[in-house]
């Protein structure tokens, strides 16, 4: 049995992640941080907003569906800021995407989702189609920017 050796700390404990990377720790991260930022935003688009419309009269699930949108936009701008930021040392070119998906996000949730929320209390079956269409555009939009960047994480 050999004498153990001196932790000489995480990062270079973490050497095995690949060989390339000067900040493991940091690249971990922007690995998670992204990651979060896609599962949630699939999950969001895809799972709860079904569950709800299957699950509730069409009514009550709509109006929790309104009151969870300005928290889904809060968490894509966030996450996506953090995620950019953690990039910008890894992949310039990922985190200039990931800060594009954060800073479109601001007008799709300050002035897009209200515009939205205005069709329906009108009753414009057309406005509101239309507008909502744009903010599903958008959000797949973001959903395949995160997509992206996580498919650059494995080449």
């Amino acid at each position: 049995m050999g004498a153990a050796r001196p932790c000489s700390g995480l990062s270079s404990s973490l050497r095995f992640f690949h060989p390339a990377v000067p900040n493991p720790v940091l690249h971990i991260a922007a690995i998670l941080v992204s990651s979060l930022l896609f599962g949630g935003m699939t999950l969001f688009s895809f799972g709860f907003a079904a569950l709800l419309f299957s699950a509730l009269p069409a009514a009550k699930a709509r109006t929790v569906i309104r009151q969870a949108f300005p928290h889904f936009y809060l968490f894509v701008i966030g996450t996506a800021a953090v995620a950019a930021a953690l990039l910008v040392p890894v992949d310039a070119v990922s985190a200039m995407a990931l800060g594009l998906v954060a800073l479109t996000t601001v007008p799709t949730r300050q002035v897009l989702m209200r515009a939205i929320n205005a069709a329906t209390d009108a009753g414009d079956q057309a406005k509101f189609k239309r507008l909502h269409g744009l903010s599903v555009a958008i959000t797949l939009a973001h959903i395949a920017a995160a997509g992206w960047v996580m498919a650059r994480f494995v080449t």
